[in-house]
């Protein structure tokens, strides 16, 4: 459990664009609370389609603030969901109120910079470029190909056995 920072700016588009009129101060309310339902609702499908085990999985976004608490089955799981909650735009802090139902060794975790690659990041933590498959398969399916990562991203960087 804990706070997780995030870039604001970057990541994948959970948001609509609002149309609701600046001047008007309610429909700005609303319309920001229909945003933020909707980023809510697309966030659950994502954790289902990726077939993550999370039970009673509850989000709720304010602003740039996500809450998530649930059960999830283990600790990688646990740390994807809120990869890809704070991995979205417009999402700056996690706020994990998970429990874990299978306890494993807490993974690190990276931003990525601009040149970073998954072999540099390997180098880094592991001392070995070549265990940079164990970094893309502990962020999958949040990463489909090694080298489509991004300034801003957040990675899980699990403990070797």
């Amino acid at each position: 459990m804990g706070l997780f920072s995030f870039i604001k700016k970057a990541g994948a588009e959970i948001f609509g664009i609002g149309n609701a009129d600046p001047d008007d101060a309610a429909e700005v309310a609303a319309e920001e609370l229909r945003l933020e339902k909707a980023a809510v609702n697309r966030l659950k499908e994502i954790i289902k389609d990726f077939e993550l085990k999370v039970e009673k999985l509850d989000i709720f976004i304010d602003g740039d603030v996500a809450m998530i608490s649930g059960l999830a089955y283990d600790q990688a799981t646990k740390e994807k969901v809120v990869l890809i909650v704070g991995n979205s735009n417009g999402i700056a802090i996690v706020d994990d109120q998970m429990i874990v139902e299978h306890v494993a060794p807490i993974a690190q975790f990276h931003t990525v910079v601009s040149g970073d690659t998954l072999g540099e990041i390997a180098k880094g933590f592991y001392n070995d470029a070549m265990k940079y498959p164990i970094i893309f398969e502990a962020n999958k399916p949040m990463l489909t190909h090694p080298d489509k990562i991004y300034p801003g991203q957040l990675l899980r960087i699990p403990v070797l056995d």
